[in-house]
């Protein structure tokens, strides 16, 4: 298998997270999708990462497919439960955490993107998505409480997403002082990072 990303990417640092804790083999492959010379046009026609390829199938995109479909490809490390119930809550769980990265994405570009500007950028538009992302968080502490894991006692895709939205957020956001308004949350993304598959990847 081949993914290919970028290493500061929460979206792409997900699906390397849940390889790890399924313990499958992969080349990852860095991929700059603003440089002019990037191909990932030819596999995503929305020209984002990840994508993984596999010998024999066609490429992967978007991590949210490719975890669902990487969930099947071992018995270690069950990330997404069967059950429909709890399906559902694991993949609620994943759709907050991606919110609030897609937010910060939309922030970031916005104040970074050398296609427009100083004078041309929304501060409007990035304090909205600054507020999508502090509620998003807020909503994580809520639904964690005091639990060990998002859904529960064990680690799950819950987590996993989670996890990368909150380092993502510390990394590219720093003035967002969730871990202090956020204490659960610090706990566990403090638990998280003892993990290997956490520790190296990290953007």
């Amino acid at each position: 298998m081949k993914l290919i990303g970028s290493a500061a990417s929460p979206f792409v640092r997900k699906v390397r997270v849940v390889m790890a804790e399924k313990r499958l083999d992969y080349q990852f492959i860095i991929e700059d999708v603003w440089s002019a010379t990037t191909t990932i046009s030819s596999a995503n026609p929305l020209g984002k990462v990840p994508w993984l390829v596999m010998e024999g199938r066609e490429a992967w995109f978007d991590s949210r497919v490719i975890v669902e479909d990487l969930a099947t490809l071992s018995p270690v490390g069950k990330l997404i439960p069967q059950q429909s119930r709890e399906r559902a809550e694991v993949k609620t769980w994943e759709a907050l955490a991606d919110g609030v990265m897609d937010a910060g994405v939309l922030c970031r570009l916005e104040a970074t993107w050398g296609g427009r500007a100083d004078g041309e950028r929304s501060e409007a538009w990035m304090d909205r998505q600054r507020g999508k992302i502090v509620a998003g968080i807020a909503a994580m502490a809520k639904g964690l409480g005091e639990k060990p894991f998002c859904s529960g006692i064990h680690l799950s895709l819950s987590d996993i997403a989670v996890g990368c939205a909150l380092g993502w957020i510390g990394f590219r956001f720093p003035e967002i002082e969730w871990r202090t308004a956020h204490p659960n949350l610090d706990r566990l993304h403090e638990k998280l990072l003892l993990r290997p598959s956490f520790a190296e990847t990290k953007p």
